[in-house]
């Protein structure tokens, strides 16, 4: 892991496209403010995890659910 230290108004540049600058320090809270293409999606980590978790739920699909979709006996 890289470990960057930046002050307000300071930001980091990730390849050409992504920027993130820190916006403001409340207490122990950071406001980062994030440039980048539209076609990349940014999400909090546990939103990230959590959309990930329900996709990975989604695509396990019962063996006997398929095969009695497939119109084949149980």
């Amino acid at each position: 892991m890289l470990v960057l230290s930046r002050k307000r108004n300071e930001a980091i540049q990730i390849g050409d496209d992504i920027e993130i600058e820190v916006i403001a320090i409340e207490g122990d809270q950071v406001k980062l403010g994030i440039r980048a293409p539209k076609s990349v999606d940014i999400y909090r980590q546990e939103i990230y995890v959590d959309i990930k978790n329900q996709n990975n739920q989604a695509a396990q699909i019962d063996q006997n659910l398929f095969d009695f979709l497939k119109g084949e006996k149980l």
